[in-house]
């Protein structure tokens, strides 16, 4: 599924939007970045498949605009960049800014599926088949990147989506830098390893991060350049790595493996809803746990988190019976 780059990228200079301009400073509108084509090989829809790296919809990595285009801004090992794609009719356009403007070039393909294989998938349920018919555009990404998603999955663990999203956005605002190049108002790069290691107790606290949360971001990033590696592993190696982590088990793993390496089979296990929406969109059991899930998907073996996606793009999930948090807002660990 490897598509087709156009031959090299288009090298310009950048006149404005550099690394370091102050967070007020105004956007400059015609700022030129380096740009790549490529055709992918069937179908993509963009916001399924870089839908899962939104953290909110305040998210200041992360944004889409009218025009149908996807920013995202990145820490990468160059560093930072601002990468903007867009769908027009069956080529995906990508322009990139910043010093790590060229590697997220590089990693477009990657990043929309090149690397995944959607017709190794075999439904097995009818609510399955119809999911996968309706929305064949479903590719799962692989950003090449650990931390970008590990951070934001720890700061996820047993509180709400809300409050998670909220510490997220205040902290890359307040300790990131802006976005490289001429990104939409407010977009940030995340900051970098020792930006992280620096950040006072009280800002944690500003933030809604219990110690707990804290301290095991801060014992990840004294070891950010052992989690990146981790991108070289296979997912379940990967996961290994990342859970010598104290605080780091096999929910968050999974929520990082998932994004970071396209893993096709690490279904999340340890979260409060999903297992009761497999349960229910399969067997009808709206009170399933995580062993009934498992077992439920032991047919798509492999296959387990691309099933569950699709499960949930189904939209037969079951009605609430209480008020509750959203989905997906609570795991173990």
């Amino acid at each position: 599924m490897a598509g087709r780059f156009s031959p090299r990228p288009t090298r310009t200079t950048v006149r404005g939007g550099q690394v370091g301009v102050p967070a007020g400073a105004p956007r400059q509108a015609a700022v030129a970045g380096r740009v790549r084509s490529w055709v992918p090989e069937g179908p993509l829809e963009l916001g399924l498949v870089l839908g899962p790296l939104r953290r909110g919809p305040g998210d200041p990595t992360f944004r889409t605009t009218p025009d149908g285009s996807v920013w995202r801004a990145c820490r990468t090992p160059l560093g930072p960049g601002t990468l903007r794609v867009a769908l027009r009719g069956t080529t995906v356009r990508a322009e990139a800014w910043g010093p790590g403007a060229e590697w997220l070039l590089d990693g477009v393909p990657r990043l929309l599926g090149a690397e995944d294989d959607p017709e190794a998938f075999v439904p097995r349920h009818r609510v399955v088949a119809l999911a996968r018919h309706r929305r064949p555009g479903l590719r799962l990404t692989r950003t090449g990147l650990v931390l970008e998603s590990l951070i934001p999955s720890i700061l996820e663990q047993k509180v709400t989506v809300d409050e998670a999203y909220r510490a997220w956005g205040a902290l890359v605002r307040k300790y990131g830098e802006p976005a490289p190049g001429p990104a939409p108002e407010r977009m940030s790069v995340m900051p970098e390893p020792r930006t992280w290691a620096l950040i006072p107790s009280w800002e944690w606290h500003r933030a809604g991060v219990d110690n707990k949360r804290a301290s095991t971001i801060l014992r990840a990033v004294r070891v950010a350049s052992r989690m990146e590696e981790a991108v070289g592993l296979g997912p379940e190696e990967a996961r290994a790595r990342l859970e010598v982590v104290a605080g780091v088990g096999p929910w968050t793993s999974a929520e990082v493996v998932q994004r970071s390496h396209g893993a096709a089979d690490a279904v999340t296990v340890g979260d409060l809803h999903l297992p009761g929406i497999v349960g229910f969109a399969l067997a009808g059991d709206r009170d399933a746990d995580d062993a009934v899930m498992l077992s439920l998907l032991e047919p798509y073996a492999g296959q387990r988190h691309r099933a569950a996606r699709l499960i949930l793009l189904s939209g037969r999930v079951p009605g609430r019976r209480a008020p509750r948090m959203p989905r997906g807002d609570i795991g173990r660990l």
